[in-house]
């Protein structure tokens, strides 16, 4: 298994956030301590453009590989790609991995329990999975509270049902990003958004908490302080 860490140093909703000092440590240290109690060093994969990204991992004695090329740290730039390249470069190597493990730094709460579980769920499904994913059960239920605007601009349950209750309506899972467990052959035949075959890890509230913005950077402070 190939464990990749993407990190790019550009981030608007929280600048700098992967290196940001959270708890007294930097974000992307919590997901590397949970992926060093799993697997060698040789495995893990930083992808990063950021030279400051670099130096900071291999402070505490991750070697990072390369610097990721400039067309892969925009803002447009896929996951599929960045994962592409730090796979060739393995493969450049001679590590020819059967699954990659995406972990992405913005979930600090994911550690390595939650990540063994993962490994183990897919190794016990894997000959029909091409994917599987950390999610949690979302509170914006399609059934009950998203709503769209129809063709007349009035608003309209975004998934239909009869339900009357929320507790009633069909259980709908919500992506966390904290885990991604990928076939290698699936991903070199498609894009992860064409994966049919993809079955779930579940993860609690709180440890499926991911920053993107300053609330929510805000709100993993106060969970580092107060649980």
């Amino acid at each position: 298994m190939l464990v990749i860490i993407p990190a790019r140093g550009g981030s608007k909703g929280v600048p700098g956030k992967n290196i940001k000092e959270l708890g007294g440590k930097p974000l992307i240290q919590y997901t590397i301590e949970a992926a060093k109690e799993l697997f060698e060093d040789s495995q893990i994969i930083i992808s990063t453009d950021c030279n400051d990204i670099k130096e900071t991992v291999e402070n505490f004695g991750l070697k990072v590989p390369f610097l990721r090329p400039a067309h892969l740290a925009t803002d447009t730039a896929g996951t599929y790609e960045v994962l592409l390249h730090a796979l060739k470069y393995a493969e450049n190597y001679g590590f020819n991995p059967e699954t990659l493990l995406l972990l992405q730094p913005t979930s600090p709460f994911r550690n390595a329990a939650h990540i063994r579980e993962a490994v183990e769920l897919y190794n016990s499904l894997k000959s029909e999975l091409e994917m599987l994913v950390s999610v949690k059960e979302t509170k914006a239920n399609p059934y009950y509270l998203l709503k769209e605007e129809n063709e007349n601009g009035f608003l309209e349950n975004s998934k239909i049902g009869n339900f009357t209750r929320r507790q009633d309506c069909p259980k709908v899972w919500e992506l966390n990003g904290a885990i991604y467990i990928i076939n290698v052959a699936s991903l070199k035949k498609k894009t992860i958004s064409d994966f049919k075959n993809v079955k779930k890890f579940v993860m609690d509230e709180y440890s499926s908490h991911d920053i993107d913005t300053m609330m929510d950077w805000k709100f993993a402070e106060f969970l580092i302080s107060n649980i």
